[in-house]
């Protein structure tokens, strides 16, 4: 699958594209003038353990004179603002000072800019200067926080919240256009989603089941207000992961009037548009179509996707002290077959084109998650009830040939489906400088499978014909708390909780799945801070294990007495701060021990060393009996915008290494990367350009080579139609290093009722060729049929086929806001 990257978009068309739409903005661009008028920005100051307002806070838009006061109703407006991007900081004495980054005030509509001010009891006599990255409480090291701005200009991610998180130290990407986010040598499935504390599994388009990635993300990153990950030290009301959670946080919807964004790009139509809905009521509103399809059938690919898109949220403040948001994020991807010929193929193109067709299902997929969250404050804390669903549907067909005449030609038809219903209630106390917080959780899910497979015949002896529905229940609770102590110079969070599932009998007793963690934040000196994490975590494996039924309708992987995976986790750091700059520096170094880590009994190797692709992992008998460990360096300086100027830079040393039961001592995992570089920086400039660059090297991963002998084997590939890995080399290879440079380039108009920006954003800029595993195909005469070893005949003639990802890909877009 990884052949996909290098042959999806050719640059004949890319260049079709960039010139048509470059023509396009300069007739904007030379039409239009500067229109010479003033901004809003407005808003509303609470105090987030109470929901109360916070009247007379002082409003500075830094480096200016523009200011505002708060009214006893906690709303303030700055007036006369002009157009531009400014950091915004909302102070009162009694409360930390936040600052909000990069607020971009335009001339079609105010700026909508809540602030909540948490008190500062140490300090009452004082007005607090704090930068505010991303320190709290239950959280106060491996954070990493992006704002709105930040996701939409960042090079290379094409407005693409997946991409863009590879920026952020400890965050390994591929050179294929997956989106697999790997943390800290972690797998793509060890992370977990959030969206306004509403859990969201699946946030790519054409998700690998059992894993995660996928080539493009589907959340909009227009509706976006900021995201904080969370690479370690998690806080206990949060389950089922190891690796990293991911908290995205919605704007909310204007509360005056409706206003409307439509975003063209080079693949994709998106529509989003916000508003109230009565006096108490807010809403937005996403819609994406993509047209990928059209442009892959103009340039001939093997292959034809499609995708839509939707989210929605809306917030009803009932009264002053009950909220009740309600999120709807959903997706429908298709993938079909093209076997068009085109009419000027090479022989190299004709035989990846051949292999990918050889390989490559029709599949469709189609997921959505909803939820609804209901906060209840009170005078020193709020209770948060969360009641969610979320479905996943994955259908994929493959016939040999792609020959559907016959039934005898289906290598495997497999249809599966995901449910969970999801309820969680937490209570948050914030009493004598404590902030004590509890909670349960209930989990029902459904996992339905119809399965037919011969293609692992030759690994079984016997063809897969399966239908059946499990149901699984999953429980936990946990308790919290966290407080100042020295002054406020040391911070002291700990917290437990238990788990429980009805999936394997170990894993039906909570007192097996016990998870300690403590965090400390000392501060060695004003804006120097020394923190140390220690903690335990639980995850269960993905449903296509849990849910793996035998050809008797036995639940093979249950009666192994699959596992919850055990994470052990140690993280020590340090933190500089320069305020006046908005200059962050961090160093931390982590390591984390895996155990019960399912593998396959089928092969023996750790379910780690398979990698992610498209289509299923983990749909196989296995047992818990894998260990693993990851562990390394990570390194990072951020500058928030200071005078026109931002810019990251992350250096992540690193190394993934897991057992299989069938090998000795410890072997590279598919994340090991090793080393991981990451730049990025952006210039603005005057009359609203503004150009950015990211470049990036990464470690080659190992990867495991074909058996020749086996594949070639008449017998097996007609079977499977691709080739058989010698599992007696398990990831003994290792590829070369890539690295790729990303340049973006923006160019905004505010125009009185509306806004006008274009942006051309080019992905691998000098067209790097990254070394991927070789492709083994069958060697073919003119009419396409499979050659016969001459000196066998047993045997079909094989070949490898060198399969380099990248190629220079040029997108332009043009947002329009009214």
């Amino acid at each position: 699958m990884e052949a996909l990257e290098g042959k999806r978009i050719s640059i004949k068309l890319n260049r079709r594209i960039l010139m048509k739409s470059f023509f396009l903005i300069l007739a904007f661009a030379f039409s239009s003038c500067h229109v010479f008028a003033q901004g809003v920005i407005r808003g509303k100051i609470t105090n987030p353990v109470n929901n109360e307002p916070v009247a007379f806070a002082n409003v500075l838009i830094l480096n200016s004179e523009l200011g505002a006061i708060s009214d006893e109703n906690g709303l303030y407006e700055i007036t006369e603002v002009p157009t531009g991007l400014y950091n915004v900081r909302a102070s009162f004495v009694g409360f930390k000072s936040k600052t909000v980054f990069e607020v971009q005030v335009t001339l079609a509509r105010p700026v909508q800019l809540d602030f909540e001010l948490v008190e500062d009891a140490s300090e009452l006599s004082e007005v607090v200067v704090s930068d505010e990255f991303s320190r709290s409480e239950e959280t106060p090291l491996s954070v990493r926080k992006l704002n709105a701005n930040e996701i939409e200009r960042y090079p290379g991610g094409n407005r693409d919240i997946s991409r863009v998180i590879q920026a952020l130290p400890g965050v390994a990407s591929t050179p294929s256009f997956r989106n697999d986010i790997l943390i800290r040598g972690g797998a793509p499935n060890e992370n977990k989603f959030f969206i306004d504390e509403i859990e969201v599994p699946v946030i790519n388009h054409f998700a690998t089941q059992g894993s995660s990635g996928g080539p493009v993300g589907i959340l909009n990153v227009n509706l976006i207000k900021n995201v904080d990950l969370i690479a370690g030290g998690f806080p206990a009301n949060r389950m089922d992961a190891l690796s990293s959670f991911f908290e995205f946080q919605l704007k909310e919807g204007r509360r005056d009037k409706m206003a409307t964004q439509l975003t063209v790009g080079a693949s994709e139509l998106t529509l989003s548009n916000e508003g109230p809905i009565g006096e108490k009521t807010t809403y937005l509103l996403s819609a994406r179509r993509s047209y990928l399809q059209g442009l892959f059938k103009l340039i001939g690919l093997p292959f034809l996707p499609t995708f839509n898109d939707f989210q929605l949220k809306t917030t009803t403040k009932i009264n002053e002290k009950t909220e009740l948001t309600f999120i709807g994020v959903g997706a429908i991807d298709k993938f079909v077959l093209n076997e068009d010929v085109p009419d000027d193929e090479s022989e190299e193109d004709r035989e990846n084109r051949l292999y990918l067709l050889d390989v490559l299902p029709v599949q469709n997929q189609w997921n959505y998650a909803t939820g609804v969250k209901l906060k209840r404050f009170r005078e020193n804390g709020f209770w948060t009830f969360v009641l969610s669903r979320n479905m996943l549907n994955n259908h994929s067909v493959k016939y040999a040939g792609n020959d559907e005449s016959s039934q005898d030609n289906l290598l495997y038809d497999y249809l599966s489906q995901e449910s969970e219903n999801k309820f969680r209630a937490e209570n948050s106390i914030f009493k004598n400088g404590f902030t004590i917080k509890y909670g349960v959780n209930y989990e029902y899910s459904r996992y339905y499978i119809q399965n037919f497979d011969r293609s692992t015949l030759a690994a079984t002896d016997e063809v897969i014909n399966v239908e059946s529905t499990s149901h699984f229940n999953l429980y936990g609770g946990f308790v919290s708390a966290s407080k100042y102590f020295d002054d406020e110079r040391l911070l002291i969070t700990g917290g437990i909780r238990m788990d429980g599932a009805d999936f394997g009998e170990t894993a039906k007793n909570p007192l097996k799945q016990i998870s300690p963690r403590v965090s400390f934040s000392y501060q060695l000196r004003p804006n120097l801070f020394a923190t140390a994490n220690a903690g335990i975590y639980y995850q269960k494996p993905a449903y296509t294990v849990l849910g793996y039924k035998d050809n008797e309708g036995e639940l093979v992987n249950q009666q192994n007495d699959v596992r919850f995976i055990r994470n052990s986790q140690l993280i020590a750091g340090i933190e500089w701060l320069v305020p006046d700059k908005n200059r962050r520096f961090t160093a931390e170094a982590f390591y984390k021990k895996y155990s019960n880590y399912p593998s396959s009994i089928r092969n023996g190797i750790s379910l780690a060393n398979l990698g992610a692709d498209f289509g299923v992992i983990g749909n196989e008998p296995v047992e818990s009996n894998s260990e693993g460990r990851a562990y390394g360096l990570e390194i990072l300086a951020q500058q928030r915008l200071f005078n026109d100027f931002y810019g990251i830079a992350a250096l992540t040393l690193v190394r993934s290494e897991f057992t299989n039961p069938n090998t000795d001592g410890y072997i590279a995992s598919s994340w090991d990367n090793r080393f991981i570089v990451s730049l990025t920086a952006g210039k603005r400039f005057g009359n609203n350009w503004e150009i950015g660059a990211r470049w990036r090297f990464l470690g080659g991963t190992p990867y495991t080579p074909y058996d020749y002998e086996e594949s070639s084997l008449i017998s097996n590939w007609d079977l499977r139609n691709q080739p058989i890995l010698d599992y007696t080399q398990i990831n003994a290879v290792r590829l070369k290093g890539f690295h790729q440079l990303d340049l973006r380039l923006d160019k905004k108009y505010f125009f009185k009722k509306w806004n006008l920006n274009w942006y051309v954003d080019i992905q691998n800029a000098y067209n790097f060729k990254a070394e991927q595993p070789p492709l083994l195909v069958p060697v073919r005469d003119s009419e396409g049929n499979i050659l016969v070893d001459p000196s066998d005949p047993t045997r079909y003639q094989l070949k490898y086929l060198n399969n380099p990802a990248g190629s220079i890909l040029p997108t332009v877009g043009i947002i329009v806001e009214f």
